[in-house]
């Protein structure tokens, strides 16, 4: 599963801004705070709204600390999706580094 860090996720997302933040925390997660740009769809809804993430876009999947994220990847990525990436360590690490959210 390819992963890359908060780091390379913001340097990332200034390089190539039309990358698309899938959040797929619990609502309540995500309205604490998210990465800025971030769309939700919960983890136990994405099979459900899998219509709603781009095919034609990189995808940057993102939850609390990178588990939940990384079955989001697999399973994106099993459906045919090109061009996944989990982002790994998640919004906990993305706010330590100290990082900007919307909430």
């Amino acid at each position: 599963m390819p992963g890359i860090d908060v780091v390379e996720t913001r340097r990332r997302l200034q390089a190539e801004p039309r990358s698309y933040v899938l959040d797929v925390r619990e609502p309540w997660e995500y309205l604490a705070g998210h990465l800025p740009g971030a769309a939700l769809v919960p983890l136990g809804e994405l099979d459900r709204r899998l219509a709603e993430v781009p095919r034609d876009r990189p995808v940057l999947a993102v939850c609390h600390s990178g588990s939940r994220s990384w079955t989001a990847a697999a399973f994106l990525l099993a459906s045919g999706y090109p061009d996944v990436t989990n982002v790994e360590g998640g919004t906990a690490a993305w706010i330590e580094k100290g990082y900007p959210t919307e909430r």
